[in-house]
């Protein structure tokens, strides 16, 4: 991976920037995927269970796809100043997610080992207290398959569905996640209905 930075480039950050409010979790944790051996993030993506609720995942992975992988996120870090971690419980890598810059919005996105499925909500609340703390973060959407059929985490976290969306020729449906400090939603009124 090339480590020369354009002038434009933000630098990446090694980790959590430390003015984060405290973390809700202290065993969750959150490094880089460039630290990462690659060959960790090739048994996890080829363990077929992903393909279940990944309608984008449709080829295998080895070493060549996730070190692009890795650049590819490394990109979104330098241009966006934020991006997608290596997640750990403890000292136990349990799967890889964040914030991605789609268009004007924030989509925040999880995929863990099939082991670790448990823990969901407890990195989504970490990642999203770091959300609220970040001003250019005024609401956070989530794109989920039709095949994810629980969705109360979600709901208990106050995401609202938004509408369905075709992404890269599959069909998501679109939550959105107003954060305390930026109240208003584009095209959402009040009530959370949707208006586009």
């Amino acid at each position: 991976m090339p480590t020369g930075r354009t002038q434009s480039a933000k630098p990446v950050p090694k980790s959590v920037p430390t003015d984060m409010e405290p973390a809700p979790d202290p065993d969750i944790r959150f490094g880089r995927l460039a630290d990462l051996a690659p060959e960790v993030l090739v048994a996890h993506m080829s363990d077929p269970r992903m393909r279940d609720h990944m309608p984008l995942l449709t080829s295998a992975w080895d070493l060549e796809v996730a070190q692009s992988f890795v650049a590819a996120k490394e990109a979104c870090w330098r241009r966006d100043g934020l991006g997608h971690w290596a997640i750990f419980d403890g000292d136990r890598y349990v799967g890889w997610g964040g914030f991605q810059k789609e268009g004007e919005e924030w989509d925040f996105g999880l995929v863990l080992k099939p082991q670790s499925f448990g823990l969901g909500a407890r990195i989504a609340r970490q990642a999203l207290a770091f959300a609220r703390a970040d001003e250019r973060i005024p609401f956070v959407t989530f794109l989920l398959p039709p095949s994810r059929r629980n969705l109360g985490a979600l709901a208990r976290l106050g995401a609202r569905l938004a509408g369905e969306i075709d992404h890269d020729g599959a069909r998501f449906r679109k939550f959105v996640l107003e954060t305390p400090s930026h109240p208003a939603i584009p095209g959402m009124n009040d009530s959370g209905a949707c208006l586009v």
